[in-house]
């Protein structure tokens, strides 16, 4: 451990344990500073923890972890070590019967679709390349200026509108930008017949790293390490409010009315009920955090009695027939899941409001809905179905509904003004981040912490940013990638991190 140097805060309070608030303490334990983790759930992990289930491992839905940010990969490869695999990733559309790979395969999509569909899909994007709309502050509106509206209705608008619960017009650009990026169709096409140095775009990589144990496996060995080296995380104490004295966190109060008292606080919770909960917040800053709007996701896991269903790692479900959004099949990640059971663990996702019924749907009737919904599916192939379990999580994504930046800018800045005070993760920063994203968010605010100094400004960390240096993980460990403005070629794999 390292010497404490003056100036330092001695002591900091992470609520959260989830990627973006145990890999802060993790950096900030090895920096020498004495951290508190506090997590309402049962475990660490968050989103991204994993559970035993039938003697099975699963994770809360498909969670790979991909990154080309060198800084990101050197923690997640230190805290694995050689404990992973390289997973070959399949992700597929299912609609109207039909599966179409993805990313686009312009000869499967041709079979699937019919000739008259594909040249309508084709005129359609055409038209819209002539028209050249600049309009482009919805999703809907992203989305066709860059595929054609056809395309847009078969691929993109009944999924959008079963995860976000509102019309695409009404979801905000920023969430395609981000999401899909630069991503058109040609590109896609260029990906499809040109894959090779260059052309490969994030949103389609073709293989990922995966620990042996699951996804959680690498937040359980941050919170191990915190443990042993002289931090705490504390499970099943969920915190109530953040202490602020003179625009200064000074500490915490738990649900049960206990307080205590530290140099810095991370908050990973909602950040909507973290500002709501503040005292003496001026009620436009209320106003504003109050309508950020999280949606909730219910995940429906069947126990199949067959090893041998689809292929995929999992499927985006666009038949606007089924209410599930996404199918994973956890028998298709890596073979210490499952061991040596003779079964499969599928996962069915629906998305959800706190008001709406099926939120407050009896587990048994959401077991017989996801069995029904698979089964018309066909991909069981009559399997037996022999046991159901139920896992609610609320406030899983936060909603881009349009404008909504005009909330969550004052919020920001009311945020700014509170010294002590460090909020990242998906729900903390109300960013849609991966792993990834929450990682480099905890590995950057203990930077900030341990140096004592403003180094980065947090709120500019979103799924979209782009780091100047290359590296990906692969079963060798590091591999830097080339220089995409001079051509290098790249330098020998990184052996990873023991």
């Amino acid at each position: 451990m390292q010497s404490h140097p003056p100036g330092r805060p001695r002591t900091v309070a992470i609520i959260g344990a989830g990627p973006a608030g145990i890999t802060a303490a993790y950096q900030l334990v090895k920096s020498g500073i004495r951290t508190e983790v506090f997590e309402a759930a049962p475990s660490v992990g968050g989103l991204a923890r994993t559970i035993d289930l039938w003697n099975q491992k699963v994770d809360l839905g498909p969670h790979r972890f991909f990154s080309s940010d060198p800084r990101v990969n050197k923690v997640w490869l230190e805290v694995m070590g050689d404990d992973y695999e390289m997973v070959n990733r399949l992700t597929r559309i299912y609609y109207k019967g039909r599966f179409f790979y993805y990313p686009l395969k312009p000869f499967n999509a041709l079979a699937n679709l019919g000739v008259l569909e594909a040249m309508r899909c084709m005129t359609s994007y055409g038209v819209q390349r002539f028209r050249r709309c600049n309009e482009q502050d919805c999703f809907e509106t992203w989305v066709v200026g860059r595929f054609g509206r056809r395309l847009f209705e078969i691929f993109f608008k009944t999924y959008s509108e079963k995860l976000w619960g509102i019309g695409c017009q009404e979801l905000d650009a920023d969430f395609a930008a981000q999401r899909i990026k630069k991503l058109s169709l040609l590109e896609a096409i260029k990906n499809s017949l040109f894959t090779g140095n260059g052309n490969q775009h994030k949103t389609l990589v073709d293989q990922f790293a995966y620990p042996h144990n699951g996804s959680g496996e690498v937040y359980r060995r941050m919170a191990a390490f915190v443990r042993n080296n002289g931090g705490s995380v504390e499970c099943k104490q969920p915190v109530h409010r953040v202490l602020v004295k003179d625009r200064r966190a000074i500490g915490l109060e738990f649900e049960n009315g206990e307080q205590r008292f530290f140099d810095q606080v991370i908050s990973t919770m909602p950040l909507n009920l973290l500002v709501t909960r503040l005292a003496n917040v001026p009620d436009r800053i209320v106003a504003a955090a109050n309508s950020l709007r999280f949606r909730n996701t219910i995940l429906v896991y069947l126990k199949v009695e067959s090893t041998r269903l689809f292929k995929d790692n999992w499927l985006y479900i666009h038949s606007p027939e089924l209410r599930t959004g996404r199918i994973t099949n956890f028998r298709n990640w890596a073979p210490q899941l499952y061991g040596d059971e003779p079964s499969s663990i599928l996962a069915l996702e629906y998305w959800c409001n706190n008001e709406d019924p099926l939120w407050s749907e009896k587990d048994d009737r959401l077991i017989d809905l996801a069995k029904n919904e698979l089964n018309k599916t066909g991909l069981t192939n009559k399997a037996v179905i022999s046991a159901g379990y139920v896992h609610r999580i609320p406030r899983c994504y936060p909603v881009y509904v349009r404008g909504y930046k005009n909330a969550l800018e004052p919020v920001e800045q009311y945020l700014k003004q509170i010294d002590g005070l460090t909020v990242i993760g998906r729900y903390g920063s109300f960013k849609y981040n991966n792993q990834d994203h929450s990682i480099l968010m905890g590995v950057l605010a203990a930077e900030n912490i341990a140096q004592d100094a403003k180094l980065h400004d947090l709120w500019q960390i979103n799924t979209d940013y782009e780091y100047q240096e290359s590296a990906v993980i692969s079963k060798t460990g590091l591999v830097r990638e080339p220089s995409k403005s001079r051509g290098l070629p790249a330098p020998a794999p990184v052996p990873s991190a023991a």
